[in-house]
């Protein structure tokens, strides 16, 4: 029969135990520790979001064919939505289309209304 250490044993106890510890923040690190759902934004998000916000309107506002004043522009998680009113169907398109080109753009969600004209 063999005799046990017993310090050797709650070391290697303890080794154990620290081993354990030390690896659950590299696990939590690999796997983005994320709690967020579908409609939250992180900051790093709403930054780049804000980006692209500014970049759609600076596109509305340098395009020499149309005006853009009455539409509004909010982008979430790089979903672009266009809202407000125009004068023309071909206005609408157009600004939908002026904002797929900008960088970062995932999708345009083209809310914009096209008023009626009094004729």
């Amino acid at each position: 029969m063999t005799k046990i250490n017993i310090p050797a044993v709650k070391t290697l106890k303890t080794f154990r135990l620290i081993l354990a510890l030390g690896i659950l923040p590299i696990l939590a690190g690999v796997t983005g520790c994320t709690t967020g759902g579908p409609y939250d934004q992180s900051t790093g998000e709403r930054i780049d979001d804000h980006g692209t916000t500014s970049r759609v309107r600076d596109a509305l506002a340098q395009d020499t064919q149309y005006k853009y004043d009455s539409v509004n522009v909010e982008t979430f998680k790089g979903t672009v939505q266009l809202s407000g009113f125009v004068n023309s169907r071909d206005q609408k398109n157009r600004a939908g289309d002026l904002a797929k080109d900008v960088v970062a753009v995932k999708e345009v969600v083209n809310n914009i209304t096209v008023k009626e004209s009094t004729n």
